[in-house]
């Protein structure tokens, strides 16, 4: 794992832009496409009007959420409706999105066409990690009864949860398919994540904090892009 640590949350983003930017440049050179998983929540919202201003060949990149609300794409609270509003406009209009919502019955029946819609992907060229105050991650909740399932080595592309400390059933990448990319980010701001941060960092019960297992593996790149404000 390495830490960037920077100023304030402009530097990072500055910086971070443009590393993701040099990702999915080298992604499309050397195979025509780039996949980008990325997360929901306020952190991100700025680095994504960066994206968003950022020309680059967008019709070859994939864009998809690492988990999302069990929400129709239009509802408030939806991930999909936040990354449509910020990352894909302007020059990233073009990119292709793979959206986490099926209409169904509940999220655990949506879950079958989900995943098959996920399942010819291939390895991702960078995903995006956001971490809870719980040490959660995608929706990974250290509460929910399918964090087991969805931390196992043979998991599923996708599952869903439904935490008992959060709102709405959810749908989840597994931690094995988020582990299946060239490079992993976590993008923490705020004091409060440092420390929680390395709580993480302090035990390896990957169950009391999902974030644990991303952190601790050594199969792919890791970075934390970190700012205190």
């Amino acid at each position: 794992m390495q830490l960037q640590q920077f100023v304030n949350s402009d530097a990072l983003n500055d910086a971070f832009a443009a590393q993701l930017v040099t990702i999915l440049e080298q992604a499309i050179a050397e195979r025509g496409a780039a996949y980008l998983v990325v997360s929901g929540g306020r952190t991100p919202q700025v680095l994504f009007a960066k994206l968003a201003d950022t020309p680059l060949a967008w019709e070859k990149v994939t864009v998809l959420l690492a988990d999302d609300r069990y929400l129709p794409p239009d509802a408030e609270h939806s991930n999909e409706r936040l990354v449509r509003n910020t990352l894909l406009q302007r020059h990233a209009a073009s990119a292709r999105f793979i959206s986490l919502y099926a209409a169904a019955d509940d999220a655990y029946a949506a879950v079958p066409v989900i995943a098959n819609r996920l399942s010819a992907l291939p390895t991702f060229d960078a995903v995006i990690l956001g971490m809870g105050e719980d040490g959660h991650t995608a929706s990974l909740f250290p509460c929910c009864a399918e964090l087991a399932a969805g931390m196992a080595d043979n998991a599923p592309v996708v599952l869903a949860t439904s935490p008992t400390t959060a709102p709405y059933q959810r749908i989840t990448l597994s931690k094995a398919r988020l582990l299946q990319s060239r490079q992993l980010f976590l993008h923490l701001v705020g004091s409060n994540k440092l420390a929680v941060l390395e709580q993480a960092q302090a035990d390896t019960d990957q169950l009391a904090m999902p974030i644990r297992a991303f952190l601790q593996q050594t199969a792919v790149p890791m970075a934390v892009m970190y700012s205190p404000s």
